[in-house]
């Protein structure tokens, strides 16, 4: 079967719409830091899709109006800035912000489940390398629900590709943040089977966005050239010599 490869950054972007401008009175410190955004993330996420001319969904949006990445009975879905409008205004943000966007998600997987084809989603995030004084020891993360076997062995070839490309690069699975934790891949698993949907979120320390432009491009390009070649093992078929911890 073929597999169609679709991009998404959901926390793209800290902008505020000027409707709900007030809620971010003097929190502009909040909106720049990673609470605001994942830096980064949408700048690899244009070229993983100018790479692969793949389809690309995204959000500017600031996570704080309203968090894309979460299930609508999430208790994080509205941060403290707008937990307290009232329900009028938190229903119309769900319904102009995240319904959207999440089913505009959801329509392009099933367009290509509709012509016979399997689709390898990747949701591509950034993480703070310094949480509540915990430094995260990882430069990229790769999340994944265990339980599902396609999703397994790309994460397993995918880190294994990484590494053999570049061994000083610090790759692991499920880290900083669990694959099967509540999320936008964490839905879709639950409306396709794994033969057809795999959802794989790309974590990458930010530290690496702060550093000279070199390194951060060339570590977009390796990230890019190893996901191409989990891109032809998946076309293969040949998972063998991955399929380790």
């Amino acid at each position: 079967m073929e597999t169609r490869l679709l991009l998404s950054c959901e926390h793209g972007g800290n902008r505020t719409p000027q409707e709900f401008a007030a809620c971010f009175r003097n929190a502009e410190s909040v909106l720049a830091s990673h609470r605001g955004f994942d830096p980064g993330a949408l700048e690899l996420a244009r070229y993983f899709a100018r790479r692969f001319k793949s389809p690309l969904f995204y959000s500017t949006t600031t996570r704080l109006l309203v968090e894309l990445n979460r299930s609508l009975h999430h208790r994080s879905l509205f941060s403290e800035f707008t937990r307290g409008l009232d329900q009028l205004q938190r229903d119309r943000i769900i319904k102009v912000y995240y319904l959207p966007y999440r089913a505009r998600v959801e329509h392009s997987i099933a367009a290509s489940l509709a012509q016979g084809m399997a689709v390898l989603h990747i949701s591509l995030h950034s993480f703070t390398p310094n949480l509540n004084g915990e430094v995260r020891k990882a430069d990229v993360g790769l999340l994944f629900d265990p339980s599902r076997q396609w999703e397994t062995r790309i994460a397993r070839a995918w880190q294994a590709t990484l590494r053999d490309r570049d061994t000083s690069l610090r790759v692991r699975r499920n880290y900083p943040y669990l694959g099967k934790a509540d999320g936008l891949t964490t839905y879709l698993r639950r409306k396709w089977p794994e033969h057809e949907y795999a959802g794989i979120e790309l974590e990458v320390n930010q530290s690496w966005v702060e550093k000279p432009a070199q390194a951060w491009r060339a570590l977009q390009a390796c990230l890019a050239d190893s996901l191409d070649d989990v891109r032809r093992l998946v076309e293969l078929g040949s998972w063998r010599d991955h399929d380790r911890e």
